[in-house]
């Protein structure tokens, strides 16, 4: 049964072969992992170094020694420690959690719909959020208590997924392409309900929604990471867990179905966890764009399609892009902030633009 699979897909799609046997030279992989580790263990301490009050790298690893029981004798004052641990730590653990949670469902979702264009929000989990904040600020459920904006995001966000999984299911079998597309008609339709609540709330009101879809992790606290974290990454070990599955489902699903694949439940369970790690992250981030977009792009072209591969490296890269965008938003106008969403959406927008162009270019090489 184990070379089943892989002579089925050198039979019916050998462009494909690689999503299942390894195309990454031996000597290259451990330089493509090591890079991106480097990279996101320099993002983390940048954050937590720069900002409108800067901190020595020295006195942040003791710091952190500190709280973990491991004495280095590097002193830091009070403040130090409030900036660095009371602020700064809980926002940027938010921002790689968030990052790579985007960065895994995108590629999840990109695999599981075989359309290089699909993203999180497609499937209606960040625009189900939007409006569900949109409505809770204008009824007032923001007075209720700390969690509750962050838990009707994530409860909007996952009904509307489910909804939109429900309404492609047909004869007891979702139809991916059928759910991509309700999910762009009712992102359309909730965007529109969402400029007409807009046009009737208060000052205040405006405000509060206009700041929740434009993104932010100004408001991160230790709570949001002790509740939404945990959602995050288990999320992420379910969907690194379906890489295998991923793999198979590029063939087709009768294809897949034939080689011992439970397609529907696949389906199931990769569209849930992605709703899960997209609506938590939307939750405590309002709505962070192309994250979940370009990082899978980027990554695919250092490891390849394989998503055993592909899955822990658009995490990795989605966790890079988010601590990199969130560092900008507080440092370029310091000590003002922009917001997350504006930012990630100018690096994305251009990035996105040269992978089209890269990918129409090498279509025509090869014709």
């Amino acid at each position: 049964m184990a070379n089943r699979p892989l002579a089925q897909l050198r039979e019916r799609r050998p462009e494909l072969a690689g999503s299942v046997e390894s195309t990454l030279p031996r000597l290259l992989e451990p330089i493509i992992w090591g890079s991106l580790s480097a990279g996101l263990i320099a993002l983390i301490l940048v954050n937590l170094a720069l900002g409108a009050f800067d901190v020595e790298l020295e006195r942040i690893v003791g710091l952190l020694f500190d709280k973990i029981g491991i004495g280095l004798g590097i002193e830091y004052t009070a403040r130090e420690e409030a900036v660095v641990w009371v602020i700064r730590v809980p926002r940027m653990l938010m921002a790689a959690l968030v990052g790579a949670g985007l960065g895994v469902s995108g590629a999840a979702l990109q695999g599981l719909f075989r359309n290089p264009l699909a993203d999180p929000g497609l499937i209606g989990v960040s625009s189900g959020a939007a409006f569900a904040i949109a409505v809770s600020v204008v009824i007032g459920v923001s007075t209720w208590g700390l969690f509750a904006l962050p838990l009707a995001a994530f409860i909007g966000g996952l009904t509307l997924t489910f909804l939109i999984y429900g309404f492609a299911r047909r004869g007891g079998r979702a139809q991916m392409a059928t759910m991509l597309l309700v999910g762009i008609a009712v992102n359309a339709l909730l965007g529109s309900a969402i400029t007409f609540i807009l046009s009737f709330s208060d000052d205040e009101q405006l405000r509060d929604i206009v700041f929740w879809l434009l993104g932010s992790l100004a408001g991160s606290l230790w709570e949001y990471v002790y509740s939404a974290g945990p959602l995050i990454l288990f999320a992420i070990v379910v969907l690194v867990r379906q890489s295998g599955a991923l793999n198979l489902l590029t063939l087709g699903d009768s294809e897949a179905r034939h080689l011992g694949v439970r397609v529907q439940r696949t389906q199931l369970m990769i569209v849930t966890a992605a709703a899960m790690a997209t609506g938590a992250g939307v939750a405590v981030a309002g709505v962070v764009g192309f994250i979940g977009l370009i990082a899978p792009h980027i990554v695919r072209l250092m490891v390849g399609p394989d998503h055993r591969r592909l899955m822990p490296a658009s995490a990795m890269a989605g966790a890079i892009l988010v601590l990199g965008a969130d560092l900008g938003a507080r440092t370029i106008v310091s000590p003002a902030e922009l917001p997350l969403g504006v930012l990630t959406a100018i690096i994305g927008t251009p990035v996105f633009l040269f992978l089209i162009d890269r990918s129409r270019r090498s279509l025509a090489m090869n014709m």
